[in-house]
């Protein structure tokens, strides 16, 4: 039998599986069987917390002298990825219930670097380091890049942003109701990205303010994505045209995000992180 902690941001969930001393080797089966919300635990993601320098990717491993823990994490059907927004919040939480990190502030390490978490009193705030337009130059001459096709939907333009992870980023047009969409299947991008891309669709709510659903690549539509609110929110400051430093809401199916552009090309989450339960689940 394997220990499990459950936990949630947003209602974007994940399931923790302690892995100190790096002795455990997840397979994609066992992710998916942990993962499934029929015949095992049920989430978005699994993450195995271990010491970053026992991480078996020698450029995580590296991170060592920066981040003593690693989050080692898996998408639902058991694809690797560089990180989640949301789950870095959930990792810190339970980081600081099990007495493995101390202070306001402390660094772990991911697929995509190091990232700084700081402690709220709403939850938790995360650096989630640097972002770039894929696209620079055609996003500014045109304001897109790529085509995103929802099931039953026609083609509209997107943004494509890194933030270590690839995210597609719609502004709904009028007419088109954000609750409406049909998200049971992935919308198509054309030029397809290598490796995918999660696809937000967003739609203004005011100054500052927005509300979004989101496609996550490997997992299907979730409750919420930290990375892809993040992308959400400088996607609409982009188009705006006012790329100051002023925090986001970010409004989704599971509750309400911040997003604060930092200097220097950088970006910040923060929002709620719950731990809800714990058990043991035979890998």
């Amino acid at each position: 039998m394997t220990r499990f902690t459950k936990g949630h941001g947003t209602e974007n969930d994940f399931i923790l599986v302690a892995d100190l001393e790096g002795s455990l080797e997840l397979t994609p089966a066992q992710v998916q069987r942990m993962a499934d919300r029929h015949a095992g635990i049920g989430a978005d993601g699994v993450i195995r917390v271990v010491r970053t320098r026992f991480a078996t990717d020698d450029t995580v491993r590296a991170l060592a002298p920066e981040a003593e823990w690693f989050m080692d994490y898996r998408n639902a059907d058991g694809s690797l990825a560089e990180m989640c927004g949301n789950g870095t919040r959930v990792f810190a939480a339970f980081l600081r219930r099990e007495g493995l990190v101390f202070g306001s502030s402390f660094s772990i390490a991911t697929r995509a670097g190091v990232k700084t978490v700081r402690v709220t009193e709403e939850g938790y705030a995360i650096d989630l380091g640097p972002w770039r337009l894929v696209d620079e130059e055609g996003a500014r001459r045109d304001g897109f890049d790529v085509m995103v096709k929802p099931r039953h939907g026609k083609p509209v333009p997107a943004l494509s942003l890194d933030l270590g992870n690839p995210h597609a980023v719609v502004m709904l047009p009028e007419g088109i109701a954000l609750e409406n969409l049909d998200l049971t299947e992935a919308p198509e991008l054309h030029p397809e990205p290598t490796g995918g891309a999660n696809v937000e669709f967003v739609r203004a709510e005011g100054p500052g303010h927005i509300a979004m659903r989101v496609h996550e690549r490997g997992v299907g539509e979730t409750r919420s994505c930290g990375t892809g609110a993040a992308a959400a929110a400088l996607a609409t400051r982009f188009w705006s045209g006012v790329e100051d430093l002023s925090p986001w809401i970010v409004d989704v199916p599971g509750g309400r995000l911040t997003v604060t552009p930092l200097a220097g090309q950088r970006v910040e989450l923060a929002g709620p992180a719950e731990l809800v339960a714990d058990g043991d689940f035979p890998l």
